[in-house]
């Protein structure tokens, strides 16, 4: 079980996470550390397997450590833990950028054991994926997404229908070769996926496409939102789980790279074609038609679902209940299952549903409920997902 190093100039929240991660079973705390310098020779000196990564101290800051972690030979894998604020979100995205594995904040409770409980609520599902999905030392040595001049930063596959309207993945780039998946449909469970045989892909033509997307996320969207042509046709809406102020920067870090307009939604918005919408973080976001008809963005403060806030099963069932058979959805990489139970009910009304796949994810949660329902009609790789998306558009 891992070894966690923590780092923070804040002797408190030091001895606060300590406190907090002894309490995992199997895990054990080899050390602190006040600033980046020491925690650079800690982790030489104790091999940690995870390192908690405070984004603003002296001698060296949180983005220095991981530049420097790359040149270390059994880099631990790093948990950014950021302060509520704009800068703490615009920190927080460079940092995975350069190989962070996931991130949380700072609690801001006032009494001691709140913020105990909510700092454990945070690491402790973070630091157990970490041990179930990896080996947690080459967490930094793993690619995040391909590493090319290319967007797409590999060839993409061939994906068209079939006479069946089915949609098929030709993985070797040989136009006969064809991996294929057989979905079967059972009134009461759904889909179930079996193999070999075809998928039969709805013949709609999608009018939005709706993304939920967790751990992970910032990197996967950043490979897949540039990797999308400004003539998709469609609004884009996405549900990122994010703290408030964090979803501002992620949206204007896609915007400065990306073909499509990429903003935080607003209350009452109007989505237009070509548009990217990121749910704003600590809020839902729902869409319902407006008076003609048009797709207009409402923001809540409604009950988290499934602990999350935004939740991507709340936006998924408004598009299932006022927009039925009129979405493409995707899952990208996230803990948990947020998201299966809105798939389902996209599907009952005939949507299609692309989920990413085990090994580009960062943590195969939310993508694996889907696919373990039978709710997935294509089940790719991150860098195979935008032109999947592109060729469905097409030939819708």
């Amino acid at each position: 079980m891992p070894r966690i190093l923590i780092a923070d100039d804040s002797i408190v929240f030091r001895r606060l996470m300590s406190d907090v991660a002894g309490t995992f079973e199997g895990c054990t705390v080899v050390g602190q550390a006040h600033n980046g310098k020491v925690a650079m020779q800690q982790v030489e000196q104790l091999e940690p397997d995870i390192l908690t990564l405070d984004m603003e101290m002296p001698e060296m800051d949180g983005l220095q450590v991981l530049e420097a972690l790359r040149k270390v030979a059994k880099p631990p894998a790093v948990l950014v833990v950021s302060s509520l604020t704009e800068r703490g979100g615009e920190l927080t995205l460079k940092a995975l950028k350069l190989g962070a594995f996931d991130f949380f904040t700072k609690p801001q409770t006032g009494s001691m054991d709140s913020a105990r409980e909510e700092l454990k609520a945070a690491m402790e599902p973070r630091v157990r994926a970490l041990s179930l999905r990896y080996n947690v030392r080459d967490i930094l040595r793993k690619p995040m997404v391909p590493d090319s001049g290319d967007p797409t930063g590999a060839k993409l596959p061939d994906v068209s229908p079939g006479r069946d309207g089915a949609i098929r993945e030709n993985t070797n780039g040989s136009p006969f070769a064809w991996k294929e998946h057989r979905v079967v449909h059972s009134a009461s469970e759904g889909s179930i996926p079996v193999k070999p045989g075809t998928i039969p892909i709805a013949p709609i033509k999608p009018e939005m496409i709706v993304i939920g997307v967790s751990t992970g996320g910032p990197n996967a969207l950043a490979f897949l939102i540039p990797a999308l042509p400004d003539t998709i046709g469609v609004p884009v809406f996405i549900v990122q789980h994010m703290p408030p102020l964090f979803t501002q920067s992620l949206a204007n870090s896609l915007e400065k790279k990306s073909a499509l307009t990429v903003t935080e939604a607003v209350h009452n918005g109007l989505a237009k074609p070509n548009c990217v919408y990121i749910a704003p973080g600590g809020s839902h976001m729902r869409l319902q038609p407006g008076a003609a008809g048009e797709i207009t963005i409402k923001i809540t403060d409604d009950a988290a679902e499934n602990n999350c806030r935004p939740s991507v099963d709340y936006l998924f069932r408004s598009v299932s209940q006022h927009f039925p058979g009129r979405a493409l959805s995707v899952i990208l990489t996230g803990m948990g299952s947020d998201g299966a139970l809105g798939v389902r009910l996209l599907k009952r009304t005939g949507c299609i549903s692309l989920v990413q796949d085990e090994s580009s994810s960062v943590v195969y949660g939310m993508p694996k409920a889907v696919a373990d329902a039978g709710l997935a009609d294509l089940i790719l790789p991150l860098d195979r997902i935008a032109e999947t998306i592109t060729r469905i558009m097409k030939r819708s």
